[in-house]
C-alpha cells in the first residue's frame, strides 16, 4: 500500500518553502501598500478570478474583521455593472497568479479613468497586471505542490499568506485590540465575552438576604429557597457580609448550630460595579478564588454575579 503520509509531508514542505520565499519579496513596495491602505478614505476592494477569487474573498473577510473596510468583488460581475461598487475613495487589490486573467485586465481601463489606485498581487513580475498597477506585490513561487504543476496550490497558499501579512501589518498600525475585534464579532464567543457587562449576567431579583441576627436554621432555609448557594447579610440596606457554601460547611464542622448569621459570615466581601465588564468580574473571582461576586453601585446592592454564569457567556 502506498504511503500517502509521505505525499502529505512533501506538500507541506513545498508550500512552507513557498511562504518562506515571500520574505525576499517584501520591501518598500509592501510598506507603500500598507501606507496607501491606511490613508484610504474608502474601502479596499479585492477582486480575483477562479482560485485567486476564493483566496481574495478570504483576504477581504480577514481585513473587514480586523479593522480595514473591505469586500470582495467578482471581476466577471464587475464587468456587468458591479464596478459601481467602487468609489474614487477606494482602492482595488487585483489578484492573478499569471497577471493575465482576462476578466481582471478588462477592469483596468475603467479603474484608470476613475483614478482608483490599483494594487496588484501576482506571481509574474513582468505580467500586464504588474505593469499596469500602481503598487505591486510579488507572490511568485518556485513550484506548485500539484504534481502536474497545473492546480494552484503553493501559489494560492503564498497569496493567502501575503494577505494575512497585510492584515496583521494594518492591525499593528491601527493598534487594533481584542475589544475592537469583539465589536466586529458580537456573535462569537470572544465578542460576547468582551462586550458583556456585569449587569447583563447578574442576578438582581429575589436575592437571598438575611439579617445579622438571623439564626442558623433560618439562613439555611433562605439559602436553600433562593438556590444561589449563598446569601447576603444586610442591615438597613447596608451590606455587612456574605455567607457561602464554604462558610456554611465550616460552621457545620465546628457544630455552630446555634450561631447567628453575623458569626459565620465573611466580612468585607469583594464587590464590583454593574457597569464593569464581565471579563473584569471573572479576573477578580479567579484572583481571589471565589465563585460569587457581589454587585454594588455605590452603597446600593444591585445583585450577584457567579463564575459559572460568566463561563456561559
Amino acid at each position: 500500500m502506498q504511503d500517502f503520509t509521505k505525499i502529505a509531508k512533501e506538500v507541506f514542505d513545498l508550500e512552507s518553502n513557498a511562504i518562506l520565499g515571500l520574505k525576499s519579496f517584501v520591501g518598500e513596495d509592501f510598506n507603500a501598500v500598507i501606507l496607501k491602505i491606511l490613508n484610504l478614505k474608502g474601502r479596499l476592494v479585492i477582486s480575483g478570478m477562479g482560485k485567486s477569487g476564493h483566496i481574495g474573498a478570504k483576504i477581504a473577510a480577514t481585513l473587514a474583521s480586523t479593522g480595514t473596510p473591505s469586500f470582495f468583488m467578482h471581476p466577471a460581475e464587475a464587468l456587468h455593472g458591479d464596478l459601481g461598487m467602487l468609489t474614487c475613495e477606494d482602492a482595488l487589490l487585483a489578484i492573478s497568479n499569471s497577471g493575465e486573467s482576462e476578466e481582471i485586465l478588462r477592469l483596468i481601463p475603467s479603474i484608470k479613468v476613475r483614478q482608483i489606485p490599483l494594487i496588484a498581487m501576482s506571481g509574474k513580475v513582468h505580467s500586464t497586471l504588474a505593469k499596469e498597477s500602481d503598487y505591486f506585490l510579488n507572490v511568485s513561487v518556485e513550484q506548485e505542490a500539484c504534481p502536474l504543476q497545473l492546480a494552484p496550490t503553493s501559489s494560492t497558499t503564498a497569496t493567502l499568506a501575503m494577505g494575512d501579512a497585510i492584515a496583521v501589518a494594518l492591525m499593528r498600525a491601527r493598534n487594533f485590540k481584542s475589544e475592537d475585534f469583539a465589536l466586529f464579532h458580537p456573535g462569537g464567543s470572544l465578542g460576547r465575552k468582551l462586550l458583556t457587562r456585569v449587569r447583563d449576567i447578574m442576578v438582581s431579583e429575589n436575592l437571598p438576604l438575611v439579617m445579622p441576627n438571623t439564626p442558623f436554621k433560618e439562613l439555611i432555609a433562605e439559602m436553600t429557597s433562593k438556590k444561589l448557594g449563598m446569601c447576603l447579610v444586610v442591615e438597613q440596606s447596608k451590606l455587612l457580609g456574605i455567607i457561602t457554601d464554604g462558610d456554611l460547611r465550616r460552621a457545620l464542622s465546628a457544630e455552630k448550630f446555634n450561631a447567628f448569621a453575623c458569626e459565620i459570615m465573611t466580612k468585607n466581601p469583594k464587590t464590583i460595579s454593574s457597569n464593569a465588564m464581565a471579563t473584569e468580574a471573572e479576573s477578580l473571582m479567579l484572583e481571589y478564588k471565589i465563585k460569587e461576586l457581589i454587585v454594588q453601585d455605590g452603597e446600593c446592592l444591585a445583585g450577584i454575579v457567579q463564575l459559572y454564569e460568566i463561563g456561559r457567556v
